[in-house]
Formats: C-alpha cells, structure tokens, sequence
C-alpha cells in the first residue's frame, strides 16, 4: 500500500488521537505518566499550529491517519520528537523514516537539540531512534509530565 505524509488539519485530530492510543495500549502505555493522559491529545491540529511547532500525519490510500508524528518547543534552543507512532499496518514501510525526515528538517529551523522520551520495550522505536543519532540519556531532560517513560534520548540539530 502506498502511503503520504501531510501536515495534520482538523479533520484528523480524532484520528491521530485513535492512532496514538492504539499503540500505547499495544506497548503498555496506557497509564499515568503517558501521553495516554495528555489533555490535548484531541487538539493536535490547534497545537501544533503557532511556529516552531508542527505535526505530520501518515496517511493511507484513502485518506485514513495510519500514523504521525510532531515536533514541539520544550526550551530555548530544544524541541522534542513528539508522539510519533504508526499503526502496525504502516511499520516497516519506510514512513516513519519520512516522519523523522521532515521532523528533523523543520526542528532544525528553530532549535539545536531534539529530545525524545519513550519506553524501553518499544525496541524497533529504540534502534530506530540510535539510528537517527539520538544518543542515550541517564535521566529525563526535564519535566515534561511524562513520568513513565523510562527511555530518554537527544540529538545535535
């Protein structure tokens, strides 16, 4: 199956919202401390629409969000790779390297480092990140409210 990427509109706040806990619920993370709480996880098209801040949806042939991911400000000079996921139908298909492309590519407009947080026993997202040359941390960045995440990573834009 083909697949495209495009910036989120509001018609897929629902659908990216759907995606993001399909895949918390199939790594665990559907708890506190999570994305899983997040009070805008249903706005992503307002959220990500002031500068510097941007998310991208994968979607399939028929229009239907099958992923995305996003890159918000955290501090001065650090954005994070946020909520990137893609429903297992979509994996392996070289989308999430384009995700990661336009990620990077727009971070590197407004900021100098990018941060992930994730889970451990999301291993094909951990090499994938290694991958990207996203180096390993010993402690969270900072508080970003996403206390069970056990996986921290940064990268030099």
């Amino acid at each position: 199956m083909d697949y495209a990427i495009r910036e989120i509109e509001a018609r897929d706040n629902q659908a990216v919202e759907h995606v993001i806990r399909t895949c918390l619920i199939e790594f665990g993370g559907n708890r506190e401390g999570m994305a899983w709480c997040d009070p805008d996880l249903g706005r992503f098209s307002e959220v990500y629409s002031r500068e510097g801040f941007r998310y991208w949806v994968v979607v399939d042939q028929t229009d239907r969000v099958v992923g995305g991911a996003g890159i918000g400000g955290l501090t001065d000079g650090v954005c994070e790779l946020q909520k990137m996921y893609c429903l297992p139908e979509a994996r392996g298909t070289g989308v999430a390297h384009g995700l990661m492309e336009r990620a990077l590519a727009y971070a590197g407009q407004y900021y100098q480092r990018c941060y992930i947080e994730t889970l451990h026993n999301m291993t094909a997202a951990n090499r994938f990140y290694r991958k990207y040359g996203f180096t390993p941390l010993d402690a969270p960045l900072l508080d970003t409210g996403h206390f069970s995440c056990d996986v921290w990573y940064i990268k030099e834009l």
